[in-house]
Formats: structure tokens, C-alpha cells, sequence
């Protein structure tokens, strides 16, 4: 074998050590891509799920509490101590929107800043705050389930997750509340 067929030798093993090599390296840059893309997104779901969670539960709270300050319900827990668990869960859904800031995409972040404000309203009303009559009361409360739509829409996309809760496939639903007494059909 001459000088010349070994350096062409040669010259093919290192040339695919460093092709092998390389295709290693990408390889292994796209996994931790990959990797770290799917890490964020399980944090981004647990933000997103408990954030709603949070929401959902202060507006629970404070339906307990305008329906018993307004006399369509009694609660059988003290109003203190619903008082308290409002201002706890408050502070939870701060912590929960926190999370969003952290780890929403932008779109997300809007949809959080709205659902805020709606869900603010319902809270003030029912601890007296601002003034609202039943009416105003039920407009508010399905303003902030509207808003619990939008940031269920803007979370799914940002998370790749196809479809979405509203839109022509998704007729807008009403708040399911009990007939007044005395009647039977829907309120």
C-alpha cells in the first residue's frame, strides 16, 4: 500500500470520527432542548391549573359570602371565618398569578391580567366595596367566567395544545344558578 492510499485511509477515519462526533453532539443539543421544552411546559401546566384553581376558589368564596350578606343563601360558617378564607385565598391567587409572570407566555399573561380584574370586581361586590345590585352581581360573575375561558384558550395555545373551550364548537354557556323560589323552570 503507497503513502498516497494511506493518507486517503487516514484521512476517512478522521473524517468519520469528526462526522460521527458531530452528529453526537447535535443529537444531544436536541435532546436537551427537547428536554428542558418539556420541563418548562409540565411547570407551565401546574401554574396554569392552579392558578384557575385559585380564581375558581375565591369566586366560590365570594358567592358564599354575597349570598349570605344578601339573604338568598345561609351559610353555615360564621361570616368571619368566610371573611378570613377570602383573604387567604386572595393571597393564594397572588402567589398563583406570580407564577404566571414567571412562566406565562404573553398572551397568557394579558388573559391573567383580565381574569384579575373581572374576578376583583365580584370580590369587592360581595365584601361590599363597590355597589351592585343582583343583576350587576350575576354580569360580573359571568365576565370572570368569560375570563376563565380566554386564559383557558391563550394557556392551551401557549402550550401547543390543539383546539380551544370557546368558539363556534363551544357555544358560551350560562351561569348555572337556582330557580328563585317559588319557581321551577330555568332562572
Amino acid at each position: 500500500m503507497g503513502v498516497g492510499q494511506q493518507f486517503v485511509t487516514i484521512s476517512a477515519v478522521i473524517l468519520g470520527g469528526l462526522t460521527t462526533h458531530l452528529t453526537n453532539a447535535l443529537a444531544e443539543r436536541s435532546r436537551k432542548r427537547h428536554q428542558l421544552s418539556t420541563r418548562w411546559d409540565d411547570k407551565k401546566l401546574d401554574a396554569y391549573a392552579s392558578y384557575v384553581d385559585r380564581v375558581r376558589a375565591s369566586i366560590f368564596l365570594a358567592v358564599e359570602l354575597y349570598e349570605h350578606r344578601t339573604g338568598l343563601r345561609e351559610s353555615s360558617r360564621e361570616e368571619d371565618t368566610v371573611l378570613a378564607d377570602i383573604a387567604e385565598a386572595g393571597r393564594l391567587r397572588g402567589r398563583a398569578f406570580e407564577r404566571i409572570m414567571l412562566l406565562g407566555g404573553d398572551a397568557v399573561i394579558e388573559a391573567a391580567h383580565e381574569l384579575n380584574a373581572v374576578t376583583l370586581e365580584v370580590d369587592w361586590q360581595a365584601l361590599g366595596k363597590i355597589a351592585g345590585n343582583g343583576q350587576l352581581w350575576r354580569q360580573r360573575n359571568r365576565a370572570a367566567f368569560r375570563a376563565i375561558n380566554t386564559f383557558h384558550d391563550a394557556a392551551r395555545e401557549d402550550l401547543g395544545v390543539s383546539g380551544s373551550v370557546t368558539g363556534p364548537q363551544h357555544p358560551e354557556r350560562d351561569l348555572l344558578l337556582p330557580p328563585p323560589a317559588g319557581r321551577t323552570g330555568p332562572p
